[in-house]
């Protein structure tokens, strides 16, 4: 069952998501969880020995800098007002403080996708080797299994794997793709696939293109091609661009949100294979620092593992 036609409150589907979850983020949560039992192991209240640890703990599991020191902050606020507070509220507040960091867009109840808008356009962005064409094949899988007719477009012309892969993933799920040869022009790909998406009444479209950062110049004139392009067909389009980012990758990865973002107008982020790194704060941090909400997360190889993004959740997971 895809997640897409999922009801909401089926409590054994909530269930089996949640272990899966947990699962997937048991790194991460081991090393956070390990970090801050350390930081307030003997301590009946909060100090600045405390603080110091979290602060660390925090760091440490990638959460970043500017993102921590914001938590912080809140904290020693919370404990000059409160003057006591015992180790299951500090656990409460940092939950607390930790989903409001996500709570970028505000809307609690929206959609994933506004499928209201036919055919949806969604260009999904990133550098090689994030797993960006493996999460557009799992995400039409998943709207393929909910009953929408989707179409790829192979728009990553540079690189023959790439092709190739959505090639197989497009089998996979069973749905049409649009290529051409290696080399062509990816606004071309884009604009072919739009025309036959449109004329086949497709309901959702997802356009993979180029990952390359070494010309940042290149890339952002490569992007607003294939937009400009598409808008020709289709005047709103895309109606989501996705950065893909590689969890594992820490750090990094803020480097990938940064540029990207200057390259395009991102609106969601999906972050990958967090079930094989204790980085997993890599998600806090790159959600609070761009103000871009993440739509989805990978926590394993299959198509079920990639999940939408439930803050609540996640959190819970973390210190569950």
């Amino acid at each position: 069952m895809s997640w897409f036609s999922r009801k909401k409150h089926d409590s054994e589907e909530v269930r089996k998501e949640k272990e899966s979850l947990d699962r997937g983020l048991e790194k991460t949560k081991k090393g956070l969880f390990d970090r801050l039992s350390r930081a307030i192991a003997g301590k009946s209240k909060v100090d600045d020995d405390v603080l110091d640890g979290i602060e660390d703990a925090l760091i440490a599991s990638d959460v970043g800098v500017d993102t921590t020191l914001k938590i912080i902050d809140m904290l020693e606020e919370r404990v000059a007002r409160d003057k006591y507070m015992n180790t299951a509220e500090l656990y409460s507040i940092l939950k607390e403080e930790m989903m409001s960091l996500l709570d970028v867009d505000g809307k609690e109840e929206a959609p994933v996708f506004d499928f209201s808008k036919k055919p949806y356009v969604i260009m999904v962005v990133g550098v090689n080797g994030v797993g960006k064409t493996t999460t557009i094949g799992k995400l039409a899988a998943n709207l393929k299994a909910s009953g929408k007719k989707v179409m790829l477009g192979a728009a990553d012309t540079f690189r023959a794997a790439a092709v190739d892969q959505l090639v197989i993933w497009s089998e996979r799920a069973g749905v049409p793709i649009v290529k051409q040869q290696m080399g062509s022009d990816p606004a071309s790909v884009a604009f072919d696939t739009l025309k036959s998406a449109v004329a086949q009444d497709m309901d959702v479209v997802l356009i993979d293109t180029a990952g390359r950062l070494h010309n940042k110049i290149n890339l952002m004139n490569e992007l607003t091609k294939i937009r400009n392009v598409m808008r020709k067909v289709v005047p709103d389009a895309p109606h989501e661009v996705l950065l893909v980012l590689d969890g594992s990758t820490g750090q990094n990865a803020f480097v990938q949100a940064k540029e990207f973002t200057k390259a395009t107008d991102v609106t969601a982020l999906a972050v990958t294979k967090l079930d094989g790194t204790a980085k997993g704060g890599v998600v806090l941090g790159i959600a609070d620092q761009f103000n871009i909400p993440v739509k989805f997360i990978g926590v394993g190889e299959g198509i079920e593992d990639l999940r939408v993004f439930d803050k609540k959740t996640f959190v819970d997971s973390l210190f569950d």
